[in-house]
């Protein structure tokens, strides 16, 4: 990866070696103001892949600017499965109420605690100087 650190293929990587990789691409990117979102659903390795995958090798609208933060939420593809995933693990009950009354004809899943406590443990951006 040109950002200045590497990215092993996930395979290469036992599970404690991949977990301690996440971490270090989790604070690079931080660094460059790009910040996940909506990881509790996935395993280290799954993280890992996705971003190794399919989130780092696409174009970031606003990553490496100046100004501003990027926020990468794993969610952000809105597909079906992302909605139910959204639904399942992260929506309010007001935001599952709002859904279901706006889209009533699909089924709402129950509401599940995400199987990972990543997201509280992720770098977030500083609020603005006053």
């Amino acid at each position: 990866m040109e950002a200045g650190f590497s990215l092993p293929l996930p395979d290469e990587l036992n599970d404690a070696a991949l977990t301690a990789k996440l971490w270090e691409v989790i604070r690079a990117l931080a660094q460059r103001r790009l910040f996940l979102e909506s990881t509790n659903h996935l395993s280290d390795r799954a993280l890992y892949s996705w971003l190794w995958k399919d989130a780092l090798r696409e174009e970031l609208m606003g990553f490496g600017l100046p100004f501003g933060n990027c926020h990468l939420d794993v969610l952000g593809g809105c597909s079906e499965e992302d909605i139910i995933l959204q639904m399942r693990y992260y929506a309010s009950e007001k935001q599952r109420a709002d859904f279901g009354a706006e889209f009533p004809d699909l089924p709402m899943p129950s509401r599940e605690k995400p199987p990972f406590d990543r997201d509280r443990h992720l770098p977030k951006p500083e609020p603005p100087a006053r």
